[in-house]
Protein backbone atom coordinates (compact mmCIF):
# COMPACT_ATOMS: atom_id res chain seq x y z
CA UNK A 1 0.00 0.00 0.00
CA UNK A 2 1.44 3.40 -0.92
CA UNK A 3 2.03 6.05 1.73
CA UNK A 4 -1.14 8.13 1.32
CA UNK A 5 -1.68 11.48 3.00
CA UNK A 6 -5.42 11.77 3.66
CA UNK A 7 -7.28 15.08 3.92
CA UNK A 8 -9.96 15.71 6.53
CA UNK A 9 -13.25 13.93 5.73
CA UNK A 10 -15.84 15.75 3.63
CA UNK A 11 -19.35 14.97 4.85
CA UNK A 12 -22.57 15.75 3.03
CA UNK A 13 -25.84 16.58 4.73
CA UNK A 14 -26.40 12.93 5.62
CA UNK A 15 -23.94 10.45 7.05
CA UNK A 16 -22.02 10.12 3.78
CA UNK A 17 -18.39 11.05 4.33
CA UNK A 18 -15.43 10.55 2.04
CA UNK A 19 -11.73 11.41 2.10
CA UNK A 20 -9.29 12.44 -0.58
CA UNK A 21 -5.61 11.62 -0.48
CA UNK A 22 -2.40 11.88 -2.44
CA UNK A 23 0.90 10.04 -2.43
CA UNK A 24 4.44 11.27 -3.08
CA UNK A 25 4.16 10.31 -6.77
CA UNK A 26 1.19 12.66 -7.27
CA UNK A 27 -1.47 9.97 -7.53
CA UNK A 28 -4.92 10.78 -6.16
CA UNK A 29 -7.13 8.56 -3.99
CA UNK A 30 -10.70 8.60 -2.70
CA UNK A 31 -12.31 6.45 -0.02
CA UNK A 32 -15.23 6.33 2.34
CA UNK A 33 -14.22 7.83 5.67
CA UNK A 34 -13.19 5.06 8.05
CA UNK A 35 -12.22 2.65 5.27
CA UNK A 36 -8.87 4.10 4.24
CA UNK A 37 -7.43 0.66 3.43
CA UNK A 38 -10.06 0.28 0.65
CA UNK A 39 -9.77 3.08 -1.89
CA UNK A 40 -10.04 4.04 -5.55
CA UNK A 41 -7.15 5.61 -7.38
CA UNK A 42 -7.12 7.71 -10.53
CA UNK A 43 -5.57 10.85 -11.87
CA UNK A 44 -6.04 14.02 -9.85
CA UNK A 45 -8.05 15.54 -12.69
CA UNK A 46 -10.50 12.63 -12.84
CA UNK A 47 -11.06 12.59 -9.09
CA UNK A 48 -11.32 16.39 -8.97
CA UNK A 49 -14.05 16.27 -11.63
CA UNK A 50 -15.90 13.58 -9.67
CA UNK A 51 -15.74 15.54 -6.41
CA UNK A 52 -16.86 18.77 -8.07
CA UNK A 53 -19.86 16.95 -9.55
CA UNK A 54 -20.72 15.43 -6.18
CA UNK A 55 -20.49 18.80 -4.44
CA UNK A 56 -22.65 20.35 -7.17
CA UNK A 57 -25.33 17.72 -6.52
CA UNK A 58 -24.91 16.02 -9.89
CA UNK A 59 -23.70 12.69 -8.51
CA UNK A 60 -24.89 12.52 -4.90
CA UNK A 61 -26.41 9.10 -5.56
CA UNK A 62 -22.87 7.68 -5.90
CA UNK A 63 -22.05 8.19 -2.24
Amino acid sequence: MPAITWEDPFCGEGANCFRLGTDLDGNAYITISGAEETYLSDSRDALRALILDIKAGKADHLI
